[in-house]
């Protein structure tokens, strides 16, 4: 029996074994290449790297021989690559695209049940060492003589991910103060979920106050996504990372251009955008919608909850490592450590407070949320009566809560995953105590839906 393949927001999702088998990295590759040759100029060949997780370099070697084997030329990275140098040797080689295994691109789903192998064809793979040509890029977005010159001590961790060793070397190349943690590899990524959130980070906090570190950096599995930790030891979440580095973008660099976010992202980007005078897009959840937008028009910058953050003129891909970068850039052009330059954004455009909950419910109980909170019967959550709703990707209420003047304005956003039984709820509001009431309220409202 064929076993599915299930593409959620950023790719295949599947389990090591289970569905992530040799037979469906085949069935992938195929898919792949044929969309390439009915698509793409298959001569300009394509890019595929892996990152740290338990067989991901077999599975990439794999899925080039495969590719290889339908006439497509393979550049194959020969060591454990962050997914953004990845896009940049797609854009250097001017290759057909890139594969990341095991996440793939979503356009070649439809060739999935009907692509087969193709005989008397041959092409070349070739190793090639992508991290190079990717730091020197990177780093001509940063000031790192002045990042050297603040005299600032960072923390940086890589999460057992991809990124392992690639800040340290840029920091250590340019004389920047900075301890590592978890640079090591390890695919079975002990006690942790890769991704730069809470509580998954509490090892960089520690080390941040251990160390008397100005700010901690830390980059997911595939060091696409960021995530921080303030001098003092608490989370700096992505929301307050996006907002501190359009403010300076337009504050300090003075780019040109639209912001854009993602629809279960900051409304604070909304203030920064609007004081600037430039336009705000808000985009549904998946980096590659906000992809689409920066392909077709200048954004200054773009990010979204889970931690990825992009500009148009860099590419259209979130990058850990850049904004990394870009954040000691900050810190040390405004002197001030990165706690600070969060309170002052807390100042100038009012107090924002952010909170997620993933409910592992079942199907029919997800549905059922999903359509009460659609019906025009729905007026209140909890003792807040709902002022309006938005449908881009989920349902969101607008809540009429305190706002204790220039706060945030309440929402709290309900988003169904499309490939688990699997509801995420998102809040914002002017409190962390409003913000975990407004969550609460609405988990009581999905379980009701039962």
């Amino acid at each position: 029996m064929t076993v599915p393949i299930k593409f959620g927001t950023d790719g295949w999702r599947g389990v090591i074994a289970d569905d992530f088998t040799s037979e469906n990295v085949r069935r992938v590759a195929l898919a792949i290449a044929a969309y390439v040759l009915k698509h793409e100029d298959a001569r300009c060949g394509l890019v595929v790297g892996y990152d740290t997780r338990f067989a991901s370099q077999r599975m990439a070697r794999f899925t080039a021989e495969v590719l290889a084997g339908a006439g497509i030329p393979v550049k194959l990275a020969n060591d454990y690559t962050p997914t953004p140098a990845i896009s940049l040797a797609v854009k250097n080689f001017g290759a057909a695209g890139g594969v990341v295994t095991p996440q793939i691109i979503k356009a070649i789903e439809q060739e999935l049940d009907t692509a087969t192998p193709l005989r008397d064809r041959s092409a070349p793979v070739d190793e090639v060492d992508l991290k190079p040509a990717y730091i020197e890029t990177v780093c001509r977005f940063a000031d790192l003589e002045l990042i050297s010159k603040a005299r600032f001590r960072f923390a940086v961790d890589a999460m057992y991910g991809s990124g392992r060793g690639v800040l340290p070397q840029i920091f250590r190349d340019h004389g920047i103060d900075h301890v590592v943690i978890r640079q090591e590899l390890n695919p079975l990524f002990p006690g942790i979920n890769p991704e730069p959130i809470e509580p998954h980070v509490a090892m960089l906090q520690e080390t941040v106050v251990k160390e008397k570190c100005h700010a901690g950096l830390a980059t997911d599995g595939d060091a696409d996504r960021i995530g921080a930790v303030a001098e003092d030891g608490s989370f700096v979440d992505s929301h307050k990372i996006l907002s501190v580095l359009a403010q300076w973008l337009l504050e300090r660099k003075k780019w040109p251009g639209e912001l854009a976010r993602a629809f279960n992202t900051t409304r604070m980007v909304d203030r920064i955008a609007r004081k600037h005078g430039r336009k705000l897009n808000e985009c549904s959840i998946g980096f590659k919608y906000m992809a689409d937008l920066m392909m077709e028009r200048e954004i200054v910058i773009g990010g979204e909850e889970s931690g990825g953050i992009g500009y148009s003129r860099y590419l259209p891909e979130r990058d850990g490592i850049l904004n990394s970068l870009l954040l000691a850039n900050v810190m040390a052009e405004e002197c001030k450590p990165l706690g600070q330059l969060v309170a002052d954004l807390q100042r100038e455009y009012g107090p924002h407070y952010y909170g997620r909950r993933d409910l592992h419910i079942p199907e029919d109980v997800k549905q059922g949320a999903i359509r009460r909170a659609s019906s025009d019967a729905t007026r209140r959550l909890g003792r807040y009566p709902i002022l309006s709703k938005g449908t881009l990707d989920g349902v969101k209420f607008f809540l009429d809560a305190p706002t204790n003047g220039n706060g945030a304005e309440a929402w709290v956003l309900l988003r169904a995953s499309g490939t688990e039984p699997l509801l995420r709820v998102y809040a914002e509001a002017v409190s962390p105590e409003l913000v975990s009431e407004i969550l609460a309220a609405a988990e009581a409202f999905v379980q009701e839906s039962g």
